[in-house]
């Protein structure tokens, strides 16, 4: 069934690429959840995780580099009923798009943020990016990142984002759980995804595949202090999964709140201000 959100817009990603297995979950997950093309909206920047929504039957939105989630949130606002949802890389999300990140946090809109975390720009030959690892030797880096990496969960976590998930783009079916998850969630839902460049990253993705483990069971999502402490688990193993989780307000939660029902304010006030304008 999830020919239903197939398209015939060629791909312009590498031979290869870690982000096939994203676009086959997102699919999989839309279908496992029973939703429609015409209930969908994927709101993308620049990158090539950006270009995930060029290659999806449904509704899209491709907007400016690091501006996806005020754009996400306009249209969460005009129609709750949407299921919106954001395709970044790390670059365009935890950069460019940074400030909107932590203000999207504190207003908890019901809206899905998957972000292709690969540690580098990779539209624009592997430059570092906020994620890259302190050292690392890159084109424009050459003799190593002289930052600290951002560490997007344990900032998520702190600001007690509602939902706060990893998911790994070499196990499909584990990371298709995960967006139907976060898809769930009532509330701003951040997947952040190792998806190794296979062409520019430092990391082959056998490198992430011996680091990598998987919550399970007995691990409880809605402790905030283990999450902190998942959360900066990297160097030597990385966990994956629903690392915390948590119930918030969320804005826009309804009927009452959505911008397409009939304005309440009376007319001439809406007219005279926009006397003022003239």
């Amino acid at each position: 069934m999830t020919e239903l959100f197939d398209n015939k817009v060629k791909s312009a990603w590498c031979s290869g690429c870690t982000n096939f297995g994203i676009l086959t979950a997102v699919k999989r997950a839309l279908t496992r959840l029973n939703l429609l093309p015409k209930d969908v909206v994927l709101v993308s920047g620049i990158g090539q995780a950006a270009k995930l929504p060029h290659y999806l039957n449904c509704n899209v939105f491709n907007g400016l580099h690091g501006r996806a989630l005020p754009v996400a949130t306009g249209i969460k606002a005009v129609n709750t009923k949407l299921t919106v949802v954001t395709v970044c890389g790390d670059g365009d999300f935890y950069g460019e798009g940074g400030n909107h990140f932590l203000h999207t946090i504190r207003r908890n809109p019901d809206i899905t943020s998957l972000v292709h975390n690969n540690q580098v720009y990779a539209l624009t030959k592997g430059q570092a990016s906020p994620t890259t690892d302190f050292g690392t030797k890159t084109r424009l880096q050459f003799d190593g990142v002289k930052e600290e990496p951002l560490n997007p969960l344990l900032l998520a976590i702190t600001m007690n984002c509602s939902f706060v998930a990893r998911g790994f783009a070499g196990n499909i079916e584990h990371l298709t759980e995960i967006i139907s998850e976060g898809m769930r969630h009532k509330g701003f839902a951040l997947i952040d995804i190792i998806q190794p460049c296979i062409t520019f990253g430092e990391h082959k993705v056998s490198w992430y595949k011996d680091k990598i483990y998987y919550l399970d069971s007995t691990y409880d999502p809605t402790d905030k202090e283990r999450a902190l402490k998942k959360a900066q688990e990297w160097e030597q193993k990385i966990p994956v999964g629903i690392i915390y989780k948590t119930t918030r307000r969320y804005i826009f939660p309804g009927k009452e709140q959505n911008l397409v029902e009939e304005n309440k304010v009376p007319r001439k006030i809406i007219d005279d201000l926009i006397s003022t304008f003239k």
